[in-house]
């Protein structure tokens, strides 16, 4: 079997924004033009297609990443020439910072993305949230400056705000004809050509002359558009000093080769809503996102030898692919959504993960259109697809040919900043409760269970108040458990601000044989772990733990080292000033002794445990809580009260600047003070005011708060005597 469309002509992108700048509305729109669907979905309806669960319809938020395969063919060609359409595997993700894991794990697996501003709003915090991701993971980007139909909106403003907030070397390629009631069409700068909208839900796209009366503001912003690009090629630039004219095909080529390398990102402008400007964004993906073929080959070590390796977009190289996604389907059981680097796989094969060590059938393979699936027998290199039937891989592992093993980099995901108690209601919940809260954190990485071992309740932690809503809300309807849940509280953490040492014996003599363990520790704050850095052998590195085994003469046998750093770790889940999980700490275990006879893993494990409690207590221990980035949109006549609110809250007010009508605050607040915030801004502003609200870092608290949070758990947390 041959794949159906060659992997030149193949693009893999995400649609991602602030939450409310319309990626779903654009989404509908691509399903709409390409074909896949035959009516156009509306987000206020509750009727979308990528929008499929029924908690996102009744909020008009999109809460999970949906897959789409759809196909294109650009809009200025042949539309009956087969060879020139396009597969489009597109992902629609979520804007609301509590689910910003499905932007995370997206932009690992995707080649290119859309990015979607408010035309109104320009960019807003998840903007750039977003983009910070999209840099991470090297994603060539286009922009989409929407909603051009509103009140208050302003290309330039929201172009001028990607400038100044996300990146210079945006350049504008169309300019919008009229603005707000009047938007009526768009000038493409490249072509320097006119285009409307017109025919059943803007499907036709009619070519025009430039309006007269913006004939010399399309010349000057072409001119600047065109420096921009040649700035990319040597002798174009040349060419260009010497006055010569460009011509389209190179400008095109100099364009998408500086695109790939994220050194231009094109601006684009339209209103998806009112079917203006999304074909010609479509037709922009095809010329200038990358294809699989021109992103680099993809880097994973080889689990035998620990070198570094590479696979390349290739159907002839060894199968490679990366788990990103797990779902649980009411109809087929658990999908596995995998990005396909290289190689190919069939339907009832084995595959091996090499994250694990496991080998699994794979039983179905089905490529998604949001919740609807269509079987597939084989997958190829460059494709997203979901597997069912494997039941031992998770997010971010790897997926390959036993033969030829690799282990791509992990997906690394935020820390949960918020917690609650949760209950089931019966006898009957309880059992039932334990499998739907495993699948919901197998789903989503960033939603974590634990138990608090003093009282054996069950703490669910995730990245906000709506994330928590939603997953409870999820157990309900999809795993029918009743369960009672808690207040939100506060996900603190706590950490050192010195440096200490320790020396802690567990001698235990009984009847027989005794216990006998002993470590010295040395312990100081952990500094910003650098991952180019090679780590030395005797070193164990955790996300925000490190272990140096400095053992020399074998005062502590080698079997035994491992236990102290068992001990170790589960003393820093304990936490030492109010019973919250340490962090950033580094520890070095350089002395001790041991004994013949009485020694043991178990003696070594609480020796470790008590070495570290007697040096973290000495080591000026402090708690951190989380702050937010906050920003608050809110009419000038109230902006004194909303900022004397901030100030109350012990936050920081970093900026105050003009959008529109309106005024922009933005500050940085903890997270503790911003429960129920929304309904105190409402009253304060006549239910006129908004905020957004994302993690910022984590950070010491005052004292007298930190005496408040301690009274709270009760004092601070027993010792190991």
């Amino acid at each position: 079997m041959d794949r159906d469309y060659p992997l030149e002509k193949v693009r893999n992108f995400g649609i991602i924004a602030h939450i409310d700048a319309g990626k779903t509305t654009t989404s509908e729109r691509i399903l709409y033009y390409t074909g896949e669907s035959h009516k156009i979905g509306e987000v206020h309806d509750g009727e979308t297609t990528t929008d499929w669960m029924e908690q996102e319809r009744e909020r008009g938020i999109t809460i999970t990443a949906a897959a789409i395969t759809c196909f294109w063919t650009k809009s200025d060609v042949d539309q009956a020439d087969k060879s020139q359409k396009h597969r489009f595997n597109i992902i629609d993700t979520p804007g609301h910072i509590d689910f910003t894991v499905e932007v995370k794990r997206s932009m690992r697996v995707l080649d290119g993305a859309i990015v979607v501003f408010d035309g109104v709003a320009g960019v807003e915090p998840q903007s750039e949230t977003n983009w910070r991701y999209a840099d991470e993971a090297n994603v060539p980007r286009v922009c989409l400056i929407n909603k051009l139909d509103r009140m208050g909106a302003s290309f330039e403003r929201s172009y001028q705000s990607i400038l100044d907030r996300l990146n210079k070397r945006a350049v504008r390629m169309q300019l919008p004809i009229g603005l707000e009631e009047n938007f009526s069409g768009i000038v493409d700068l490249m072509k320097m050509k006119a285009y409307k909208f017109e025919g059943d839900m803007g499907k036709s796209v009619v070519e025009m002359e430039i309006p007269a009366d913006m004939m010399d503001e399309a010349k000057k912003y072409r001119a600047e558009m065109v420096e921009k690009i040649v700035e990319n090629d040597d002798e174009a630039m040349n060419e260009y000093l010497e006055g010569k004219e460009m011509d389209m095909a190179r400008l095109k080529s100099i364009l998408r080769k500086a695109v790939i390398a994220n050194k231009i990102f094109p601006v684009y402008c339209g209103s998806a809503l009112k079917n203006k400007g999304v074909q010609l964004v479509l037709d922009a993906v095809v010329d200038y996102l990358p294809s699989p073929l021109d992103m680099p080959a993809v880097k994973g070590i080889d689990p035998r030898t620990g070198e570094e390796i590479e696979r390349h977009a290739s159907d002839s190289e060894p199968f490679t692919a990366l788990a990103f996604k797990l779902q649980t389907d009411p109809f087929v059981g658990q999908l596995t959504f995998f990005r396909v680097y290289s190689g190919t796989i069939e339907s009832g094969s084995y595959i091996y993960n090499s994250t694990t060590g496991n080998k699994e059938r794979l039983g179905r393979i089905v490529r998604l259109q949001a919740n609807d699936r269509e079987e597939v027998k084989k997958v190829f290199a460059g494709e997203i697809a979901a597997a069912v039937g494997i039941k031992e891989t998770k997010t971010s592992h790897t997926l390959c040919d036993e033969a030829n093993p690799i282990i791509l980099e992990q997906i690394k995901f935020p820390e949960p900043v918020i917690s609650m108690r949760i209950e089931p209601k019966t006898k009957a919940d309880q059992e039932k409760m334990g499998m739907a809260l495993k699948k919901l954190s197998d789903e989503d990485p960033t939603f974590r269970v634990t138990s608090d071992p003093e009282t054996g309740e069950t703490l669910i932690a995730g990245m906000g108040e709506l994330h928590l809503e939603i997953l409870v809300d999820r157990m309900k309807r999809e795993f029918s458990v009743e369960a009672n849940v808690g207040k939100p509280q506060v996900a603190y953490r706590e950490t050192i601000t010195s440096s200490s040492e320790a020396d802690a014996k567990y001698i235990k003599q009984t009847g027989g044989r005794g216990q006998y363990g002993h470590a010295k520790i040395r312990m100081k704050p952990l500094e910003a772990i650098d991952p180019e850095k090679k780590i030395a052998k005797n070193i164990t590195r955790e996300a925000h733990f490190e272990f140096i085994n400095n053992i020399k003469g074998g005062v502590i046998p080698q079997e035994f080292i491992p236990a102290v750093e068992k001990g170790i770790v589960e003393a820093m889940e304990r936490g030492i000033v109010a019973g919250y999980k340490m962090v950033d700490i580094s520890v070095e275990l350089y002395d001790g002794s041991y004994h013949d006879v009485d020694s043991s893993e178990i003696a070594f494990k609480i020796a470790g445990s008590m070495a570290f409690q007697e040096a973290a207590a000495r080591a000026k221990p402090v708690i951190l809580e989380p702050i937010m980035k906050v920003e608050i949109v809110t009419p000038e006549k109230f902006m004194g009260d909303v900022a004397g609110s901030m100030n109350s809250k012990r936050g920081q007010i970093e900026s105050m600047t003009d959008r529109g009508m309106n005024k922009v605050l933005v500050a940085k607040v903890p997270l503790s003070e911003m429960f129920g915030y929304m309904t105190s801004l409402r009253s304060m502003t006549e239910g006129r005011a908004g905020f957004t609200m994302e993690f910022d870092r984590y950070d010491i608290v005052p004292p007298n708060v930190a005496k408040t949070i301690i009274d709270a758990r009760g004092g601070a947390p027993s010792r190991i005597s």
